[in-house]
């Protein structure tokens, strides 16, 4: 009763410096803070247990109804949800109707906050997103665009990986996110992997290992000043030699010990070295390293036995998101949670059904499967967490300092510097640069990737127009998409996972315009892959198809910048395995 009552009185506190906290920097909080230990002394079992999972909520705001919350967690709002269960933490995505604009994030963020420093054992939320940048970016502009992994591996240089990270790190810092699931420290040795690719740094390991530690700087340094976010390398053990996605799927990874160690395990001892501040599990069978048959997220002899007792990992480790079916084909999703923990998770990620996921945790130690211990030893791990990365002292933002943040004129202009240092030319049969093209036709994958070539190519004087047909397009886009190429000078095309046979049409595309007797340049916006299928006058890899990936592709189409990047992949020759069209390394300039 006596805890219950002082709690009272912070919650009132909270309340009240939760509605300041929207104008002011919330420093008011700080002298209330408690340390993780207080926190941990003073929380019930089902708070505890709360601690150890993160999910999502729907509504633009903390007080927004919404009936799918209704219907998935018997609560109308996305801060009954954090009290009801006590979380600790929320991941924000665009369909849970969350990642609007900044100062609304801002504002939902500062929101959530007071609802769970207002409710159950005061503990602040992680509030977390996949801000990796490239391929998974879910806050899009203002909020500043940055390459991807693979692009900034093409750009070979470190010190730009760490920037890009800072400033993400920033950027979602001021929007009241502290927490960024990223980066990708999977090596991506498997051209067919369907779901790393260009979410990863390289193909190489001493490269990707060098590129994860420079982001994992880039995320936590500015912490110092409350700037930064934690990091979460994943996905352990490695997910880069698979062509089945673990989100539809149970990945079988055959690498054996000395395999995983030359290939897999780099970047996560680097990160590790760098102190990040978390790892992220992969929903993978390694049965040459784990003959349990269990996915690696349930698995205590890679959770415990390879991260923690080899690597010396004493972080939190999160687990994947437990909707995957990767995780959910063998066990009932009350047990999936009990087994993780057992395994040497400390963090549930996205459990297909919350309550029902906690209750077999809190099942699990009442029946003695779980010890109460084993439960603080994950808590403590969050809440020092927190504690070390500011959130229990200032959970909350500054929404009128959100604009001065996000999107800025120096991070904007350092994304462009960075961009434009990673585009790759793999191919040119003299056709690059343009000379004083008329009309330039831009076609291809990407909707928004062929509208923003098309605008940067205006922007510098030819006319230009734009048709995208999508990554499978019909024989009659194909034809329409010829019929504009006869009416331009030069036809460029964007392909997307072209390699990939479902995609085929995007290789018909291509041959079409070919046919045409205009000049083709064909720019391969995601997998490099895409170049050794089909030959035309110039091959560009950009990686992405973000506004500033093509304003750098229209720099080198124009000669106003030399083509900078290196391939940090091999592109191998299609069915001729062991030979490369274009080898690591691989990158033209003039």
């Amino acid at each position: 009763m006596k805890t219950r009552t002082r709690r009272a009185v912070v919650a009132l506190s909270a309340l009240a410096v939760g509605a300041a906290a929207l104008t002011t920097t919330g420093s008011a909080l700080e002298p209330r803070a408690r340390t993780a230990d207080e926190l941990l002394r003073e929380m019930t079992l089902e708070e505890k247990v709360g601690q150890l999972f993160v999910t999502y909520a729907y509504g633009r705001t903390a007080d927004t109804p919404d009936p799918v919350n209704r219907e998935e967690f018997g609560v109308d709002t996305p801060a009954q949800v954090v009290q009801k269960y006590h979380l600790g933490g929320i991941i924000h995505f665009t369909w849970s109707n969350s990642l609007y604009e900044p100062k609304q994030i801002a504002e939902l963020s500062n929101g959530l906050q007071t609802a769970a420093t207002s409710s159950g054992a005061q503990v602040p939320l992680l509030i977390s997103t996949d801000q990796e940048q490239g391929q998974v970016t879910r806050i899009t502009e203002p909020v500043t665009q940055l390459p991807g992994n693979m692009a900034l591996g093409a750009g070979r240089s470190p010190q730009d990986a760490e920037r890009a990270a800072a400033i993400t790190g920033q950027e979602l810092r001021a929007m009241g996110l502290n927490m960024n699931f990223a980066p990708s420290g999977d090596v991506n040795v498997n051209p067919a992997n369907p779901v790393i690719g260009v979410r990863s740094f390289s193909s190489d390991p001493t490269l990707a290992a060098q590129f994860t530690a420079a982001q994992v700087r880039g995320y936590e340094d500015a912490q110092a000043a409350g700037e930064g976010v934690s990091a979460s390398v994943k996905h352990f053990p490695g997910h880069g030699d698979t062509n089945t996605d673990s989100h539809t799927a149970l990945p079988v990874i055959e690498h054996d010990r000395q395999q995983w160690e030359q290939l897999d395990a780099p970047p996560f001892k680097e990160a590790i070295a760098a102190n990040t501040d978390s790892v992220m599990s992969a929903h993978i069978v390694v049965p040459k390293l784990d003959d349990s048959g269990q996915p690696a997220t349930l698995a205590p002899k890679v959770l415990t036995g390879m991260l923690r007792q080899e690597l010396g990992y004493q972080g939190v480790v999160f687990t994947d998101s437990l909707q995957m079916e990767g995780v959910r084909q063998q066990h009932p999703d009350s047990e999936i949670p009990v087994l993780a923990l057992q395994a040497g998770a400390d963090v549930m990620l996205m459990p297909q059904n919350l309550q029902v996921a906690i209750d077999g945790v809190i099942a699990a130690v009442h029946d003695g499967r779980l010890t109460e211990q084993r439960i603080d030893e994950s808590v403590s791990r969050v809440l020092k967490l927190k504690e070390g990365r500011g959130v229990l002292a200032n959970p909350f933002v500054d929404v009128s300092e959100v604009d001065s943040i996000v999107g800025n004129q120096q991070h904007l202009a350092d994304a462009q510097r960075i961009t434009d240092r990673s585009t790759t030319l793999l191919r040119n049969d003299a056709a690059l640069p343009l000379k004083s093209p008329g009309k330039v036709f831009v076609t291809g994958a990407s909707e928004k990737g062929t509208q923003a070539l098309s605008d940067s190519v205006r922007a510098r004087g030819p006319q230009s127009s734009a048709l995208a047909t999508g990554t499978k397009p019909t024989q009659e886009q194909i034809g329409q998409a010829v019929e504009q190429a006869k009416a331009h000078d030069v036809a460029v095309v964007l392909t997307s996972a072209a390699w990939n046979p479902d995609n085929a049409g995007q290789l018909d595309l291509v041959r079409a315009l070919q046919a045409t007797g205009k000049p083709v340049v064909a720019v391969a916006v995601r997998d490099p892959y895409d170049a050794a299928h089909v030959d035309v006058p110039a091959w560009i890899a950009s990686y992405s198809d973000k506004p500033v990936a093509m304003e750098s592709v229209a720099k080198v189409l124009f000669g106003e910048t030399t083509p900078a990047g290196k391939l940090p992949v091999p592109v191998p020759e299609p069915g001729k395995p062991g030979t490369d069209r274009y080898p690591f390394g691989f990158g033209l300039a003039w």
